[in-house]
């Protein structure tokens, strides 16, 4: 389809016209600023504070109509992007995949069925979904078991082979694997719940039945993939510190702490080492709570035979119901999947290198300068991933035409919604301010990195486009500053103020005093509560 083009001249006549005011005489109450120099003073105000001191800004608004740029702040400066990097994932899969996109999971079998023996193996075949619940395994596993079968005489196979096995990202850090947003990617895994946190285990710790005793450890979903090193007491007075971690190359999480005596357990999400086998052992229990019996051991990553037959299958939501909880939440694991599934679909290669080049391609087709820029994974975990703020706006602008653009505008996060599935990233944001309910944008926090990109209603009505990039501050959070912007673009407007009416004060347009967040682990969002609220 046709798609509207923003030209980079737009960004030369705006300068023009900067220039052109720049010499006019100072406002007064009878003869204020023109509205763009009442923004462009109020935004340049607000990246002045201190907390940006030796730090860099690209920040990019436009309108979203006419393409006019209404502010610039080093618009083509590449930059870290954090989470930012997802509105290229998602818009590149919602258009290479489809909206109803969805994938399936089968179980199939080569071998021979007399009464209730399979003679061969059983084929556990992944097609990548991210939303698979221990839930869904039951399912499968029912169906094998109405089927008719009951023993299976040769091994359980987990077929994972729809993507390759690099199992982390590139350029991921070796500190991030053991916690939730750095996740191992297969095309066969396991969620342990509905925010579909793929890859991951929550386990909980629940006081002893004495002081000095260790405490209980489970997990969900129930599991033996996973063994404990418990070095925990309980204690009869005192506050509840524990901690989980998972010991790199294997999958012994190693709990440390205390819990207090009739305290409510202590959880977290814990990654799993080899995400395949996990899934395996998931359906190996479902069979066996099913009455079925497999006398083969589990063989990971081998392919299912052509022409085998379906005895079980279980197909996902769709892709437009899965960009909720994947923008809503910023889950990393989705933006991995989907961009590895990207190239599956694409060029029939279920790897980063396939995925990023598909997106980067259909990218390039907005009207996105890609040559401008640097993508390495789908998430934004990698900090080699380079983006300007102008890019952002382009993409965001050109996708308005697009027919799933409803969908995926509903599924950003926005502003000062508490339902966590409506702000999701946003919703402890902007809250009592005109860009509550109004702004719907992705978030993006690294150490040191922060970006809020996306779409404002101002005072006039008009869709404003605007991306924010912050880099290589050392505050703990420049969240407020982003925030700052966000509700000045809402309460703009493009109408001069009257004679009585005075200039506007930058400082005003801050939303009500809040806490500054605490220093978040590496590609965590503001504002998750998993395991902390911020």
């Amino acid at each position: 389809m046709q798609r509207r083009l923003f030209p980079r001249t737009l960004a030369l006549v705006a300068l023009v016209a900067a220039a052109a005011t720049a010499g006019a005489p100072g406002a007064t109450a009878e003869a204020p600023a023109p509205p763009l120099t009442r923004l462009n003073a109020t935004l340049d105000t607000i990246l002045a504070d201190p907390r940006l001191a030796g730090a860099q800004a690209s920040v990019v608004v436009t309108d979203a109509e006419t393409g006019e740029t209404l502010y610039n702040r080093n618009g083509d400066r590449r930059l870290v992007p954090a989470s930012n990097t997802k509105l290229l994932t998602s818009t590149a899969a919602l258009a290479l995949l489809g909206p109803e996109h969805r994938f399936s999971t089968e179980v199939r079998t080569s071998g021979k069925h007399r009464g209730s023996v399979l003679t061969g193996d059983l084929y556990l075949r992944g097609g990548g979904d991210p939303t698979l619940l221990a839930t869904d395994y039951d399912a499968l596993a029912a169906q094998v078991a109405a089927a008719g079968v009951r023993v299976v005489t040769g091994e359980l196979v987990a077929d994972d082979t729809r993507f390759d096995h690099t199992r982390l990202g590139p350029d991921w850090t070796w500190d991030d694997e053991p916690w939730y947003y750095a996740a191992q990617v297969s095309a066969l895994t396991v969620a342990p719940d509905t925010d579909y946190d793929a890859g991951t285990v929550i386990v909980h710790a629940a006081p002893g039945k004495r002081a000095g005793a260790a405490a209980v450890l489970t997990t969900t979903p129930e599991t033996g993939y996973l063994r404990f090193d418990n070095r925990t007491k309980t204690v009869a007075d005192g506050e509840t510190s524990i901690s989980f971690e998972r010991e790199h190359g294997s999958n012994t999480i190693v709990v440390t702490g205390q819990i207090a005596a009739g305290a409510e357990p202590a959880s977290d999400w814990v990654t799993v080492w080899e995400p395949t086998g996990y899934a395996a052992d998931v359906f190996r229990e479902a069979l066996r709570r099913h009455g079925v019996r497999v006398l083969g051991p589990t063989v990971p990553g081998r392919p299912t035979p052509a022409g085998a037959t379906t005895v079980a299958r279980h197909d996902s939501m769709t892709l437009a119901e899965l960009m909720v909880p994947f923008l809503k939440l910023s889950n990393n694991g989705h933006a991995e999947v989907l961009t590895k599934e990207i190239g599956r679909v694409v060029s029939g290669s279920g790897s980063w290198p396939a995925g990023i080049a598909a997106i980067d391609g259909w990218v390039a087709g907005t009207g996105v300068d890609t040559g401008a820029l640097r993508q390495r994974d789908g998430s934004g975990l990698s900090r080699r991933n380079m983006i300007p703020a102008g890019e952002f706006v382009d993409l965001l602008a050109a996708v308005r035409t697009e027919p799933w653009f409803d969908a995926w505008y509903a599924a950003l996060p926005i502003a000062g919604e508490p339902e966590r599935f409506v702000g999701g990233t946003l919703r402890s944001r902007m809250q009592g301010t005109a860009a509550a309910g109004n702004v719907h944008a992705k978030t993006g926090s690294l150490t040191g990195a922060s970006g809020l990109s996306g779409y404002v209603t101002d005072a006039d009505g008009r869709v404003l486009v605007f991306s924010i990039l912050l880099n290589n501050y050392l505050a703990s959070s420049v969240k407020g500053l982003e925030d700052q912007i966000a509700v000045a673009l809402a309460g703009h407007s493009e109408k001069l103020a009257g004679p009585s009416e005075k200039t506007v004060d930058p400082a005003r347009v801050a939303p009500p005093a809040t806490p500054e967040a605490p220093q978040l682990p590496e590609g965590w969002e503001c504002s998750w509560v998993k395991p902390i609220a911020c």
